[in-house]
């Protein structure tokens, strides 16, 4: 019997994206964000690349999210460079669910902390991340493309442990639901 079919209908579970999970990929960018749209050629890159992670959330065999994390070479640190969640799933946990999933792959990659830009004015993204442990460190002045500030958080990460599902079943949860992105980063 297969993982899916064990799980309530309710819960998602969380995997290593795949080449053949492209067309969904898109449509779901293309959904949750307005601006600096990843173009196909570019989520073929993050999904082949060995110095990045697109993992993806999946209900029902329905792709509901994704996280992108970069993992730049000679680097302890992994950067969250995207992450977006259908808009129906909104308020289910899976934005919550794909940031911890992120945070363990960093963990078992030997990353020390993981960072991440936001959108001054992504309040939602901005509570999300605080709860789950990220502090401000620094702004970027003008990074994104409407001229607003991106603030940059950092949580660090402690050694990877044991017993950690990836798969979530939590509703009601605050998911984060994508929000804007610039010229140079996701959130």
């Amino acid at each position: 019997m297969s993982l899916r079919r064990r799980l309530p209908p309710h819960c998602a579970i969380v995997r290593r994206g795949r080449i053949g999970d492209l067309a969904a990929l898109l449509s779901l960018e293309r959904t949750v964000f307005t601006v600096d749209v990843l173009s196909r050629r570019s989520l073929r890159h993050f999904l082949k690349s060995r110095h990045a992670a697109l993992m993806v959330a999946e209900e029902g065999g329905n792709l509901v999210g994704y996280a992108l994390v970069l993992y730049p070479p000679r680097s302890k640190l992994a950067r969250l460079y995207s992450i977006a969640v259908a808009p129906h799933m909104s308020k289910r946990g899976i934005g919550s669910f794909l940031l911890a999933a992120a945070e363990r792959g960093a963990q078992r990659r030997g990353r020390k902390a993981m960072r991440l830009e936001v959108h001054e004015h992504n309040t939602r993204a901005i509570a999300r991340y605080e709860k789950s442990g990220y502090r401000l460190f620094g702004r970027h002045r003008d990074y994104y493309d409407d001229q607003a500030d991106a603030l940059r958080f950092e949580k660090p990460l402690a050694a990877p442990g044991r017993g950690s599902a990836d798969r979530a079943c939590a509703v009601g949860r605050i998911g984060i639901d994508g929000g804007q992105r610039g010229r140079r980063g996701r959130h």
